[in-house]
C-alpha cells in the first residue's frame, strides 16, 4: 500500500518531496487522501467519504481550483481501479482551471487517448499511451511492465473500457486485488471474470469465481 499512496502523493501536490517540510494544509491533505484511499480499496464507503471530505477541506484553504482538480482525479482513478467507469463529475466541474497534466490524466481515465501527449501522464501509463493505435497485443505488454498495484488497476480499469483487456490480464487484476486485500476492486474484477466464464459455458471455472466472491461478501468492511 506504500508504494500506491506515493503514486498517488505525486499525482496530488508533491508533498513527498517537500524540502522543508510541507505546509500543514498539504500534510493534512495527503494523510486524508491516504485514508480514503485504503477505506475505498477496503470497501468501506462511509469512512471513505469522510476522509475525501477531510481532503478536500484542506485542499480548498489554498483557494486553487488546480490542486482541488487533481485531488478529484485522484478519487475517479480508485474509482477506475474498482471499475467504477462513469464520468469524473468532480474533476470536470473544475476542469477550466486544470492544467495540462490535469487535463491528459483525464483523458487517460476516460479512455479517451486520441491526441493524448503521452510525456504528461505519470511514467507508468506513459507506454500504453504510446503504443501506436494501442492494439491489444503492445497494451496488455505494456500493462504487465506496471509494478504498483493500484496503478496497475486503474491502467487496466481503463484497458477494460477500451475493450483491450485480455482474459489473462482480467486474472492477474483479480490476483493483484485478492493479494493487497482491497475488498472492492477485488469483487469488481471477479464479477468480470464470472460473467466471461458463463459466456463461454465455463461452468467450473464459474462456480470457483462465485465462491471465492462468496468467501469476500462474508465479511463486510468495519466501520
Amino acid at each position: 500500500m506504500k508504494k500506491s499512496l506515493l503514486t498517488l502523493c505525486a499525482l496530488l501536490l508533491g508533498a513527498c518531496a517537500s524540502q522543508p517540510p510541507p505546509p500543514d494544509w498539504q500534510a493534512n491533505a495527503f494523510a486524508a487522501l491516504g485514508n480514503y484511499s485504503s477505506a475505498y480499496l477496503e470497501g468501506n464507503t462511509r469512512v471513505a467519504d469522510l476522509e475525501f471530505a477531510r481532503a478536500k477541506v484542506e485542499v480548498s484553504r489554498t483557494g486553487r481550483p488546480d490542486l482541488m482538480a487533481r485531488l478529484e482525479l485522484v478519487r475517479c482513478a480508485a474509482q477506475v481501479a474498482s471499475l467504477v467507469l462513469e464520468p469524473c463529475t468532480g474533476y470536470l466541474a473544475l476542469a477550466a482551471d486544470a492544467k495540462p497534466p490535469e487535463q491528459a490524466y483525464a483523458a487517460f481515465l476516460s479512455g479517451h487517448w486520441a491526441g493524448l501527449d503521452a510525456k504528461l501522464l505519470p511514467v507508468a501509463y506513459q507506454g500504453l499511451v504510446a503504443s501506436p493505435g494501442a492494439p491489444s497485443a503492445a497494451a496488455n505488454s505494456q500493462l504487465s511492465q506496471i509494478q504498483d498495484p493500484l496503478s496497475s488497476l486503474i491502467a487496466a480499469g481503463v484497458l477494460l473500457q477500451k475493450e483491450l483487456l485480455s482474459p489473462v490480464d482480467i486474472g492477474l487484476s483479480v490476483e493483484k486485488a485478492s493479494s493487497q486485500g482491497w475488498r472492492r476492486p477485488l469483487l469488481a474484477w471477479l464479477g468480470v471474470q464470472l460473467k466471461r466464464a458463463q459466456t463461454v459455458g465455463n461452468t467450473a471455472a464459474a462456480q470457483q469465481i462465485q465462491r471465492r466472491i462468496d468467501l469476500v461478501l462474508q465479511a463486510q468492511p468495519a466501520h
